[in-house]
């Protein structure tokens, strides 16, 4: 990781990543609760891992990262979008939304908003989506 990541990473922390990852946290572990939520769960730790470290990663579509379709990126995958905006999505975009919108009030705040914006996309349709590395 590079040294200009490191310290955008840290200073994303303080405005809003921290809150905004443990937000992530909090859907997954409510999302275990029953049974039928435990791959939402999981999708909410991957996901508030890269809230809390996300310059140099990026969200893709994972049927174009494995070059082949599973159920999250067919209709199944779209039953669970609209399911899972209903419940966690609206709320967690709402939050980034917000976020983006006091990081945009500052110049040196833009690229912090640019994050909150792609986070607050993730957010309201994260099924069949991937974590990948950017170079």
């Amino acid at each position: 990781m590079s040294l200009i990541r490191l310290i955008l990473n840290v200073l994303w922390l303080i405005t809003g990543g921290l809150v905004m990852g443990l937000a992530w946290w909090l859907a997954g572990l409510l999302c275990f609760i029953s049974i039928i939520g435990i791959p939402f769960g999981r999708a909410c730790f991957v996901i508030g891992e890269l809230t809390f470290w996300p310059f140099g990663q990026d969200i893709a579509n994972r049927e174009s990262v494995t070059g082949r379709e599973d159920i999250g990126t067919g209709t199944a995958g779209t039953v669970g979008n609209i399911i899972w905006f209903l419940l966690f999505g609206l709320w967690l975009g709402i939050g980034h939304l917000t976020l983006a919108v006091g990081c945009f009030l500052s110049i040196i705040g833009i690229p912090f908003g640019l994050q909150h914006l792609k986070l607050a996309m993730l957010s309201l349709m994260p099924i069949g989506q991937t974590v990948v590395a950017r170079a």
